[in-house]
């Protein structure tokens, strides 16, 4: 049996620097930043009081407030950013079938899902407030539930799984999903990643690895600098973005728009570092490799990556030292970009946020930048597309990650 073509027909954005593919889409291109001071919790005490969050985010149009009682945050996010997935995609559940909704399968990837939640229940548990404990504690701490939300949500009843993999998550999601349809286990998905991680406790853990940046308080917009000589760490975020991924006659019985093609999908383990990417990259050059093997395409034939570029010194430049490995010397030739710099770093939902942009650049003809490189550091040498966007005839695009546990991700996307 030969493969099948696996296409992009939907995509849904719930980001911190704007809700709805459209705004985030027009605020990507355009360079502006979500990055702020934490609304969620009062950040004061903290080195870092910066995050990504989704501030205007109105979770009361998908739940009511007794429900949302009942729910970690990334179950809205997640709902909200599939609801647009679907809409775009124009899918009609009112014309559904009962084989319909037996068909599409849901598969999220995420690194925590319910963690704000689970918080909380602790702290409850640590005072003298045990009777405050929700019953839900038990359910929601368990990452799979993240899945059953969503397609409780929609009805949907096939498939539902949750790929929790670190900051691979839903890359691996969309990497698996791919692999489904195209092997002829299933005709489509809904698929895609969410984050809902900035709290006070992750603040804080990330805080003792000295993970995030510390001198950008009062200038929040300027603390994602990936690829920046003065970088001084990720700034964590939160979002979601879905996708709907179909095989391509699936797509067209529909009469569904295209925007992109996924062709390819590697991944990798270094095998090294809990925290830690190796040095000399090679695993993660593998993956990219993989990819590349997978879609049976060669290095000349990329015309744009979008980087994990978590603005973290470790990894921007051995995440360079990849790429330039992965495709020899044609690296220098093509523009690459961090999409973190605008949005901060969601963590597992990183991977839909790459293919996301992606595949809109694909489609739309428009490369997005990185901004805040001003100072680029002599090690990261390529041309990452500084600070405003760029008109580009792509035909070849990976969206590429990096992982806590030493995990390596890849997904190659065509134009349609």
């Amino acid at each position: 049996m030969h493969p099948r073509r696996v296409v992009i027909t939907g995509l849904g954005a719930v980001s911190p620097n704007g809700i709805g593919k459209e705004t985030f889409w027009k605020n990507t291109c355009n360079g502006v930043s979500g990055i702020g001071r934490i609304q969620s919790f009062d950040p004061e005490g903290l080195d870092c009081m910066i995050a990504g969050e989704v501030c205007d985010f109105d979770p009361t149009r998908y739940y009511s407030e007794t429900e949302l009682k009942k729910l970690p945050r990334s179950v809205p996010l997640c709902v909200a950013a599939a609801a647009e997935a679907f809409e775009d995609a124009g899918v009609d559940f009112d014309a559904f079938t009962e084989e319909d909704f037996e068909s599409l399968g849901v598969l999220v990837g995420t690194g925590g899902s319910g963690m704000d939640f689970s918080e909380k229940q602790f702290g409850f548990f640590y005072s003298d407030d045990k009777h405050k404990i929700s019953p839900y504690a038990i359910s929601n701490s368990l990452v799979g539930m993240l899945s059953s939300e969503v397609s409780m949500r929609f009805r949907l009843q096939g498939r539902s799984h949750v790929i929790s993999n670190g900051c691979t998550s839903s890359t691996d999601a969309l990497g698996y999903a791919f692999n489904a349809i195209r092997f002829g286990q299933e005709d489509w998905f809904l698929t895609g990643g969410v984050e809902a991680c900035v709290t006070p406790a992750m603040m804080t853990g990330f805080q003792r690895m000295r993970a995030n940046p510390v001198h950008f308080n009062t200038d929040p917009t300027r603390g994602s600098r990936p690829f920046n000589r003065d970088r001084e760490g990720f700034v964590l975020a939160e979002g979601s973005w879905m996708l709907v991924l179909e095989e391509l006659e699936h797509a067209r019985r529909r009469g569904a728009e295209v925007y992109a093609e996924i062709v390819g999908y590697g991944t990798t383990c270094d095998a090294y570092h809990r925290v830690a990417i190796m040095p000399d990259g090679k695993q993660s050059t593998r993956a990219i490799k993989l990819a590349l093997k997978d879609a049976g395409l060669s290095d000349m034939d990329v015309d744009y990556i979008n980087f994990h570029g978590t603005s973290t010194i470790l990894n921007d430049k051995i995440e360079t030292l990849a790429v330039k490995q992965a495709l020899n010397g044609y690296a220098m030739k093509i523009p690459v970009s961090s999409t973190k710099s605008m949005v901060g770093h969601p963590q597992g939902a990183s991977g839909a946020l790459g293919v996301t942009v992606t595949a809109m650049s694909l489609k739309q003809g428009v490369l997005t930048p990185t901004i805040n490189l001003d100072n680029p550091d002599p090690e990261c040498d390529m041309d990452y597309i500084a600070n405003e966007s760029r008109d580009a005839r792509t035909q070849v695009a990976i969206s590429n990650c990096i992982s806590f546990g030493s995990k390596n991700s890849a997904l190659v996307l065509r134009k349609f």
